[in-house]
């Protein structure tokens, strides 16, 4: 069994045909066929269901694929850690945000990090919580930015900053809008918009307030701006993260509210498996993140220490 062998048969899989995936590689459709067929003879196993007229995987080859991904992740990141010892940082990096952090980082990494950084072929992907577990899990991505903790077997979580939920107000909301700072308990959880299912900011909002939100009227919205947008249509108020305000008009500034008693905090960390390789990457990454997070939200170990895998 060969590394070519491997990123064939995933070629055939993302091809989803024979025909497709010998174009791609530039050889002959006999020349893959019996690639394939010499794999599955050392494996012993059937990698394609031959019956249909799809490449459909069979269960057990649905096992090799997964483990081929695995496999050929790490073969790049050996490369990419021998490079690296060479003083040469390159190859790809395919990272996961969070889509409530990605709209205040994304534009902000890109500046830092691109520019310095020609030679690494990027990549970044708005994924949910669930979505980037199971990236990183299969090595489709190699890092992530999200809350955390996470608790979840076989990755590591690097604490980056930590940041404080506002209250965003509709100045109809009067009583509210008169305070100059809210408690958690005095946010009206009817005349809440939150992010839709899924999103870990949902969480951390009904956590904060100390309340379910069983028999209650909650409106959803897929992304922050809109949830924004509607406060200031409709009414009603919204929990926004702190790096999300510069994006606001100073009228819209004027609508903000920190939360106190308590203050409601999130952790946002970086998150590579627990064998990931690529030390001097992953600290390029973060002193590039490093670079336009306000130093009083920074997790004072990154102050002070580079990561040490």
């Amino acid at each position: 069994m060969t590394l070519q062998q491997l990123k064939y048969l995933l070629g055939i899989v993302e091809a989803g045909s024979m025909l497709k995936a010998s174009k791609n590689f530039g050889i002959t459709q006999p020349t893959l066929s019996a690639m394939l067929k010499k794999l599955e003879a050392e494996l012993d196993i059937t990698i394609f269901d031959r019956s249909s007229q799809s490449m459909r995987l069979t269960a057990m080859g649905e096992c090799v694929v997964s483990q081929a991904k695995i496999v050929l992740a790490a073969a790049d990141n050996l490369k990419e850690l021998v490079n690296e010892k060479r003083n040469r940082i390159g190859g790809r990096l395919r990272l996961g945000v969070i889509p409530t952090v990605a709209s205040s980082f994304v534009p902000n990494f890109i500046d830092a990090f691109y520019a310095s950084h020609p030679g690494v072929d990027l990549s970044i992907e708005e994924m949910k919580t669930d979505q980037i577990i199971e990236g990183l899990r299969s090595s489709s991505i190699d890092m992530a930015v999200l809350a955390t903790p996470l608790n979840a077997e076989h990755l590591l979580e690097i604490p980056l900053y930590y940041e404080r939920f506002w209250a965003y107000l509709s100045p109809l909301q009067k009583e509210l809008y008169s305070k100059s700072s809210l408690r958690a308990s005095d946010l009206p959880l009817d005349d809440l918009w939150v992010l839709s299912e899924g999103h870990c900011m949902t969480k951390q909002i009904f956590n904060f307030c100390g309340e379910n939100n069983e028999g209650k009227r909650i409106y959803s919205a897929g992304n922050i701006a809109t949830l924004v947008r509607t406060v200031d249509k409709i009414g009603g108020c919204t929990i926004i993260p702190a790096l999300e305000i510069p994006t606001l008009n100073a009228e819209q500034q004027k609508n903000i509210r920190p939360i106190e008693n308590p203050i409601a905090v999130r952790e946002i960390s970086i998150v590579v498996k627990d064998d990931f390789v690529r030390e001097r990457l992953l600290n390029d990454v973060i002193n590039s993140i490093k670079s336009f997070i306000p130093s009083d939200m920074l997790d004072e170990r990154l102050k002070k220490f580079a990561v040490r895998l």
